[in-house]
């Protein structure tokens, strides 16, 4: 191997990996100056030259001329007779410069430095990667689905990097074919076995939140804010918004003109329902409106307990509660509070029975089930039917109709 050409014949590491001609040259230098220390002892005396435009590699050796016989380090000195054979002006005292050929090295140590080189060129495209994506956490990026597996994905971004979508980091109806294009937010960067793994995040509420940032205007321009999100990731959102500017309605601008901006948002999270609220630090009314569509009558705050007690009409319990209970529990997170639903009836049940008097023949848990409900009595519990209650609560429908029989009991 010699030196004309020599970094082309690298070429392959700068074609597969993302680093550029400078830096390369600059790591290549390093090496072939190590193997000079090897051959030589030093590098002090030798000057390591790549061509920036060609690549041609050039290594020469500056050595001071000395009278025949008084030579004490060939490495520094050369005799006059054998610096006349290179220039035939040369006199004694001054310095002669010539080329050290790769031969000098010997095959295996030019392969040593191969190897050497490559292995060099992997750690700096380990670290430019880690560096890149640890200052990218929370950006979205748009990458090509390139492999599937039981419990993740790889996606390649633009530049052929390998990032990976856990399955848990998944919306539940997410379904991707090879070859097609996705949208995530970078999570988290770590290093694992010395290799940096970039995972990537279609459930978190900060992938909602750049997702809002790229159809609302005035979200970037700081006209609105984004105080809150949660999310049930497929099913419920819920996103709290504040205007700095009276005159725009948040609600409004999030949602667009007949729900033009909010739409695409919906589309990419595989139709979750995203409610907009409107943002108040009066925190009974961002509970009515936390808990919407249904319509609240009235609402107990307990300070110390971080509980908040709602009460409603019967016929709005259940959109309170929401789908499998989401909208409470959304509302919950929203608002900092557990929130406990209670049915607010103007008929006054004298003969109804609390389920906490239940507690013998019912277990705890099941009754806790049944209050997610919103049902906090025999009645109330009787008055669903056996098919809602096993839509709203995790009971087996055996568990249902045996507990439907106990209630029914204390009535006949």
């Amino acid at each position: 191997m010699h030196s004309v050409g020599l970094i082309d014949s690298f070429g392959e590491f700068k074609e597969f990996k993302n680093i550029d001609r400078a830096t390369l040259q600059r790591v290549l230098e390093d090496v072939f100056r190590t193997m000079l220390r090897k051959k030589f002892g030093t590098d002090e005396n030798f000057d390591v030259i790549i061509n920036d435009k060609s690549g041609d590699l050039e290594i020469w050796q500056n050595r001071k001329i000395v009278h025949d016989g008084e030579v004490e380090d060939i490495r520094t000195q050369i005799a006059y007779s054998d610096a006349i054979k290179i220039e035939p002006d040369f006199e004694i005292g001054e310095d002669v410069t010539e080329e050290v050929g790769m031969a000098v090295f010997g095959r295996r140590a030019v392969l040593s430095a191969r190897q050497t080189l490559l292995g060099k060129v992997l750690e700096l495209e380990k670290d430019e990667l880690y560096k890149k994506y640890k200052d990218r956490v929370g950006e979205i990026i748009t990458g090509e689905v390139y492999q599937i597996w039981k419990k993740e994905i790889m996606v390649l971004d633009e530049e052929g990097n390998e990032l990976l979508l856990p399955k848990t980091e998944m919306i539940p109806a997410d379904y991707f074919k090879k070859g097609e294009s996705t949208r995530a937010i970078v999570l988290k960067v770590e290093m694992f076995n010395g290799s940096p793994r970039i995972i990537l995040s279609r459930t978190s509420e900060v992938f909602l939140e750049r997702l809002f940032e790229l159809e609302v205007p005035e979200i970037i321009d700081g006209l609105i804010n984004i105080k809150k999100i949660v999310r049930e990731p497929g099913e419920r959102a819920k996103v709290a918004v504040e205007s700095y500017d009276d005159r725009i309605d948040p609600v409004g601008a999030c949602v667009g003109m007949k729900g033009s901006r909010i739409h695409g948002i919906v589309r990419e999270l595989r139709n979750e329902n995203i409610d907009v609220i409107n943002y108040t630090s009066n925190l009974q009314l961002l509970v009515q409106r936390s808990l919407s569509p249904s319509k609240i009558t009235s609402v107990k705050i307990e300070e110390g307990e971080k509980r908040i007690s709602v009460f409603l009409k019967p016929d709005q319990v259940s959109l309170a509660i929401g789908k499998g209970g989401h909208n409470i529990k959304l509302a919950s997170k929203l608002v900092g509070y557990e929130i406990d639903v209670y049915r607010d009836s103007d008929e006054t049940e004298e003969d109804d029975i609390d389920l906490d008097e239940f507690t013998d023949e019912i277990d705890a848990w099941i009754i806790d089930e049944l209050k997610k409900t919103g049902c906090d009595s025999a009645k109330s519990v009787l008055a669903l039917s056996i098919e809602d209650l096993v839509r709203r609560t995790e009971l087996e429908e055996e568990t249902v109709i045996e507990i439907r029989k106990i209630l029914q009991s204390e009535f006949e």
